[in-house]
């Protein structure tokens, strides 16, 4: 088996390391067996020899753009996250300011309210009657209904309300309700003339959600028995 494998090796030429062959040099033949056995030994051991630590660490271009690329994400990340952040600091502060305004706003009407106390009362009559109509609607009692109403909205109640009403309303909101309640009355008013049970009942639902609402909106829901 030796003999076979000397006889298929390949010749390599390697220059002779005497320090006298510079003219006449000559080159040693080296025989690298060919054999597939010893070539897969040789080239386990050339992997071996690549594999030490002491193998140099090698960048590529690929690499380095990976890097810059991570590094410049990892940066914007950081500025939005900061600018986040201000925007946050923005949107506490604006509403904080609101919930200050608001609380104000609160503190002024309950001041109102408690000086108040007259126009209350008239507000209260006011609930006291739309309880009055409401219970005669719905025995269809329109006649009843009429005689607690009155004739028109020039009744001393209605027009005692309206005194409440303006001095107690402070915003627009408040106000178009007020305005949508003395619409609906006067509807509510001609219908129980006109002995219109249907109308009637539409106008007085109408009438009592305005006033709900108007109550609501100013705090003053709490202050009245009925509602």
């Amino acid at each position: 088996m030796a003999k076979n494998i000397l006889s298929t090796s390949n010749p390599i030429l390697l220059p002779s390391s005497s320090p006298s062959s510079s003219s006449s040099s000559f080159v040693k033949p080296i025989h690298v067996c060919s054999n597939p056995i010893i070539k897969s030994t040789l080239k386990r051991e050339l992997t071996l020899c690549k594999a030490t630590p002491h193998s140099p660490i090698v960048v590529t271009k690929r690499g380095l753009s990976i890097s810059f690329i991570t590094s410049f994400v990892l940066s914007l990340a950081g500025k939005k996250n900061a600018n986040a952040a201000i925007l946050e600091a923005d949107d506490d502060e604006e509403l904080l300011e609101k919930v200050k305004r608001d609380r104000k706003k609160r503190l002024e009407k309950q001041g109102v309210i408690s000086s108040s106390k007259q126009e209350t009362g008239y507000l209260q009559d006011l609930v006291y009657k739309l309880s009055a109509v409401g219970q005669a609607l719905e025995k269809n009692d329109l006649s009843a209904a009429g005689s607690v109403l009155g004739g028109s909205t020039d009744a001393d109640w209605v027009q005692r309300a309206n005194i409440a009403f303006n001095k107690l309303s402070s915003s627009s909101e408040e106000k178009t309700e007020v305005d949508a309640f003395n619409s609906s009355l006067a509807s509510l008013i001609s219908s129980v003339s006109k002995k219109d049970v249907e109308s009637s009942k539409i106008a007085f639902v109408s009438s009592a959600t305005a006033f709900e609402k108007w109550t609501s909106m100013t705090g003053l829901a709490a202050q009245l028995k009925g509602l």
